[in-house]
């Protein structure tokens, strides 16, 4: 597998080794000593997936408490993955990278517990899974508002057109007004 740190280092596009024929092909996913091998030794306790249509923006969310990591991967389609780093300690704080993730390039985002994590679908549709490294506490969930100017993400809008949020995306919190991680 081939990992490469993004503009902040904590964050790390990951692609594993397919192995292809006109059958198909076979790659694997996670494989834990490996990922240790490569500084990345980390425990998941819960999978997730979500199918999207184009111009859907899921995030940015976090939890308060209950801090997950994310390993995600686009198993359909190719949408553009972004990560905030919340963490007041970090030299990267207030910061985001954004990777596009696609089903046919089998790339991987790990986003560290400590940051607000989203994605928005470019193509038609897109099946998105990621492994978490602590349950989901819906207590503790928050949501950072996609478009805040403090934070600044370049979002690759197809056509220019507003993204489809959920309700609770739609009235995320500014960036100044959130509860950050030591």
């Amino acid at each position: 597998m081939q990992c490469v740190a993004t503009e902040i280092a904590d964050v790390i596009e990951i692609t594993p080794q397919v192995h292809g024929d006109r059958r198909g092909f076979f790659k694997e996913v996670w494989h834990r000593t490996r990922f240790a091998a490569a500084g990345l030794d980390m425990e998941f306790v819960q999978d997730n997936q979500s199918r999207s249509a184009q111009g859907t923006l899921r995030g940015l969310h976090f939890q308060a408490r209950q801090p997950q990591g994310k390993l995600v991967q686009a198993l359909a389609g190719e949408i553009f993955d972004v990560a905030v780093d919340l963490r007041r300690s970090s030299p990267d704080f207030g910061r985001w990278t954004g990777r596009l993730l696609s089903a046919e390039r089998h790339n991987m985002l790990w986003v560290p517990a400590g940051f607000a994590h989203g994605f928005y679908v470019i193509s038609d549709y897109a099946d998105v899974a990621y492994k978490c490294t602590d349950f989901y506490a819906p207590e503790h969930e928050r949501e950072l508002l996609w478009n805040d100017a403090d934070v600044g993400i370049a979002w690759p809008l197809v056509d220019g057109r507003p993204p489809l949020l959920s309700a609770k995306d739609a009235r995320g919190t500014r960036f100044a007004e959130l509860e950050f991680f030591p």
